[in-house]
């Protein structure tokens, strides 16, 4: 077997959305690849066959492709893309159209480098596509719009699509060429920036609808997006076989200084606008009934992330004259679990909805009746030792992608009957992305396990351990604590070539779900609330323990890292233990004074610790920088310098502070990168150099990883690996 190397990430592919088609046949997905040419990581569309009986077909190489989406009668697959304008489209479809093909010589095939945050360059923007399944051919461009779209649906008819798109007006354009001209930014708006988008302006996004055949389109005036969250939520267009078409809105007095998201429904003429919602939710993943009659979607509370979110229903047309909100109800809450993040409801027939839960350090479906709150875990197949990243439902399947922490990550497909069966004869693979790399290494063991907090308080923690480690009779191995960020969120089984990376070079690494975690009840979550670094240092540090208690873990060769909200912890850990060898804090916050109004979280912020101003003991309590005096671990921060969610100044902040009293440090900031790393040779150094700062702060590195004094890999040690399931 060889060893797994960073250049080796070249090789992962990573499924990250399904479409099942009408008839329940043909399962359509988009994969992220790598170009290492390029240094970039497209995403790639695929069809295959929901049996299983043939190889995936490819229908995109190199342009970025999201969003895939069957029309109402299964012949075409419609998708966002970043692609040169067809031929059809540069001379023009009309004899009329005065555009030419002079006009867009210098477009370029898929890549964002030279694009301005709110859309402006020479490079090809975002819009909808489509691949005639049954006649063949390459795609055929739908829309033309100069800011590019976000988001579509198919109408009901398969001749129209429904768009959210930016609509400038003609001073509004000018001000953006002079943005990108280097001219200064001017911001009124309160919500002044988002990540990953970049500074705001007073631009509205708008609902059109496009003839697919023409690219004729029109307006609807009154759809419109809106608040502080729409530039990250989006409008969501979804247009039910009723005729009516849901969005997402904030029409409260200031939807800037508000996190909700109100469902709309609206006519495709424009006309007869209904207010579904009540102003008190963030609402978001519409999804109509076959029928149309009825519609679910996600709702959250926008002043307590820390709630589970719940799937609801609404009646379509129960809206009073004078306005009042529709009837809705959930049918999830009494679960107490959260709706999983990047999942949406499906409906299997007119009176059942199937939709993915986080259910204690795991992502699971749920099947639910549409008129109560009856739902039922299904889909025992799954197991507890893979995750379910993401499913989709139509015409009798369930297309889904599960993620083993040995076996990889793949899109499965079985009937919508099966899904009671613990073995169903319908469950098929229908995609081997990573095979070849996985059949070249040795698989990494996975184990969950349970243990205790200072607080008597039980924690589950996900363990992958090296290949050759034998639990039972192996010497202890160095320890990595990979904390999630969040803290809304939580850890579970799956497969991630940073921890197998990290098996492969000897280290146990352990991943808890801290109080604060989601899908462990309203209660474990709420825990945390209004409070920081305590409770989850207590929980990191008594994972520790109890590794080093079976035997697994040596604690003093142990090792802490986390991104973005594990960042903060991170730096919470060392200012309040002395338990790790080294750390390293990835794009975190450390003063959450001074971060205030430079990030995009003012509203997070101000529900969860109040204004700064007013509370300003409060925002010192939860600011590792206030113990930063306290750290004496060897600590590694890193941070984008475009990051608008966790600023770099708050990276520069924890290293001058800690360097300034002589304890060992480095600095590293990944230039053009938002709140995450997105070009693969970045990807590659973060990973290098986390882990070659470990090594340096290792001090048993070469006898843990089975090197000898020449630093080469020695042939001795134990090939067996530990075996998967759940030791409590």
């Amino acid at each position: 077997m060889a060893d797994l190397e960073p250049d080796d990430f070249h090789d992962v592919t990573r499924p990250e959305a399904v479409a099942v088609s009408p008839d329940g046949e043909r399962v359509a997905f988009v994969a992220r690849e790598s170009d290492p040419e390029e240094d970039e990581r497209p995403a790639s569309l695929f069809v295959a066959p929901a049996d299983g009986s043939r190889d995936p077909h490819r229908l995109t190489r190199v342009s970025g492709a999201s969003q895939p989406a069957w029309s109402p009668d299964g012949t075409r697959l419609a998708f966002v893309g970043t692609r040169d304008k067809d031929l059809d489209r540069r001379v023009g479809r009309d004899e009329d159209d005065d555009e030419t093909e002079a006009d867009d010589e210098e477009g370029g095939d898929g890549s964002d480098e030279n694009e301005d945050d709110n859309g402006g360059s020479d490079e090809p923007k975002p819009q909808v596509w489509y691949f005639d399944v049954e006649l063949g051919g390459d795609a055929v461009q739908v829309t033309d719009r100069e800011e590019g779209v976000r988001e579509f649906d198919w109408g009901p008819d398969g001749e129209r699509i429904v768009v959210s798109a930016r609509d400038p007006t003609d001073e509004q354009a000018e001000m953006l060429a002079e943005r990108r001209d280097d001219g200064p930014i001017e911001v009124e708006r309160l919500q002044h920036k988002a990540n990953g988008v970049g500074w705001l302006d007073e631009v509205t996004s708008y609902l059109f609808v496009v003839d697919v055949e023409s690219g004729e389109e029109e307006r609807l005036d009154d759809a419109y997006g809106q608040g502080a969250r729409e530039p990250i939520f989006g409008l969501q267009p979804a247009w039910g076989a009723s005729g009516r078409i849901a969005f997402a809105s904030n029409r409260t007095d200031r939807p800037d200084d508000s996190g909700v998201l109100d469902l709309y429904t609206i006519a495709p003429d424009g006309s007869n606008l209904r207010k579904l919602t009540d102003s008190e939710r963030r609402t978001y993943a519409y999804e109509w009934s076959p029928d149309g009659e009825r519609i679910a979607f996600v709702a959250g509370d926008p002043d307590n992330w820390y709630r589970p979110a719940e799937i609801c229903v609404a009646n379509s047309g129960d809206v009073d004259d004078d306005g009042a909100s529709a009837e809705d109800w959930s049918v999830t809450a009494s679960l107490d679990r959260t709706v999983a993040m990047l999942t949406e409801p499906n409906w299997l027939d007119d009176e059942t909805l199937l939709a993915a839960i986080g259910d204690e350090g795991l992502s699971r479906l749920v099947r639910a009746p549409a008129d109560r709150d009856d739902p039922d875990r299904v889909f025992p197949a799954q197991g507890r030792d893979r995750n379910a990243v993401v499913a989709h439902a139509d015409g009798g399947t369930v297309g889904v992608v599960l993620s083993d922490p040995v076996d990889g990550i793949d899109v499965f497909a079985l009937g919508a009957a099966d899904l009671d069966a613990a073995d169903p004869d319908s469950l098929a693979c229908l995609s081997a992305l990573n095979d070849d790399l996985l059949s070249d290494i040795e698989a990494p063991g996975c184990r969950r396990i349970s243990y205790e907090n200072g607080d008597g308080e039980e924690i589950e923690a996900i363990v992958h351990l090296p290949p050759e480690f034998d639990p039972e009779t192996d010497d202890p191995r160095p320890v990595i604590a990979s904390i999630h960020g969040g803290p809304m969120a939580y850890d579970a089984p799956g497969w991630a070539f940073t921890y197998t990376y990290w098996t492969d070079q000897g280290y146990v690494v352990y991943r808890p779900n801290y109080r604060g975690s989601t899908s462990y009840g309203r209660e474990f979550a709420e825990s945390l609330m209004g409070t920081r670094g305590d409770l989850e240092t207590d929980d990191v540090v008594s994972g520790l323990e109890e590794l080093a208690a079976r035997g697994w873990a040596d604690p003093d060769r142990s090792l802490v890292t986390g991104f973005s909200y594990g960042g903060i912890t991170t730096a919470n850990v060392v200012t309040r233990s002395d338990a790790f060898t080294a750390a390293a804090a990835e794009h975190g916050i450390y003063d959450f004074r001074s971060t205030f109004g430079t990030d995009d979280n003012h509203l997070w912020h101000d529900w969860e610790f109040g204004m700064p101003w007013e509370e300003p003991e409060t925002y010192a309590d939860i600011s590792s920088i206030t113990d930063v005096d306290e750290i004496e671990t060897p600590l590694l921060v890193n941070a984008g310098d475009q990051d608008w969610r966790c600023p770099p100044t708050q990276a520069e902040q924890l290293y001058v502070s800690v360097r300034k009293q002589g304890v060992p440090a480095k600095l590293v900031i990944y230039q053009n990168e938002h709140h995450n790393i997105s070009r693969p040779e970045r990807q590659i150094h973060r990973l290098e150099s986390i882990t070659e700062w470990f090594r340096e702060h290792n001090p048993g590195y070469e006898t843990a990883h089975g090197t000898d004094e020449d630093g080469d890999r020695s042939e001795e040690g134990d090939e067996d690996s530990c075996e998967d399931g759940t030791d409590r």
